[in-house]
């Protein structure tokens, strides 16, 4: 099975805001974007999204996409919306364990990747050859390409999905082959 991963389009967000699951806008139109991604998808494909309208608007202008909530990026509770800077010491617990820890009202990394690894594994029990398009986030799309590559969590946050652009992997019995990531 063919897979592409799209990151959402530039959000309208200040440099150094967390935004996570925070509904922001576009930087970028979605439907230019879907333009000049377009000429990279297959001709038909099943299209799965996170429903945040950065997401969604990127995926509705490439088709009909089946909206997924597992799909949305991580959820950072009290620090939604503020600046990285306004966190003070709180950010060096994080990056003392970037897996476990969650901001205060929030999710940690351990619990993005059960949800997203839970749809995944529904996705691919389907064992539906056709290829497959999903719209989502950073955190999401590194999840589901760290974990088909079969790199360690810890390895995941070196997956730099870039805005507006698509990666794509092959899925296969025997396994899965990067073809080409952020183009």
């Amino acid at each position: 099975m063919e897979l592409h991963l799209i990151r959402h389009p530039r959000p309208d967000v200040p440099a150094g805001v967390c935004y996570g699951q925070t509904d922001v806008g576009l930087a970028e139109s979605a439907i230019e974007v879907a333009a000049r991604l377009r000429p990279l998808l297959p001709g038909a494909f099943a299209l799965h999204a996170s429903p945040l309208s950065r997401a969604r608007l990127l995926a509705e202008a490439l088709g009909e996409p089946a909206l997924d909530n597992r799909l949305m990026e991580m959820h950072f509770g009290d620090w939604e919306l503020k600046a990285y800077t306004e966190l003070g010491d709180a950010v060096d617990r994080w990056v003392s364990d970037p897996l476990g820890f969650a901001a205060p009202g929030g999710e940690s990394a351990n619990d993005l990747t059960r949800r997203v690894r839970h749809w995944l594994d529904e996705r691919l029990s389907q064992q539906d050859e056709a290829p497959m398009v999903v719209v989502a986030h950073g955190g999401p799309l590194r999840v589901i390409a760290g974990h088909l590559l079969g790199l360690p969590a810890e390895r995941w946050l070196s997956l730099d999905f870039a805005c507006g652009h698509v990666t794509r992997l092959d899925v296969n019995d025997w396994g899965v082959v990067l073809k080409w990531f952020n183009r």
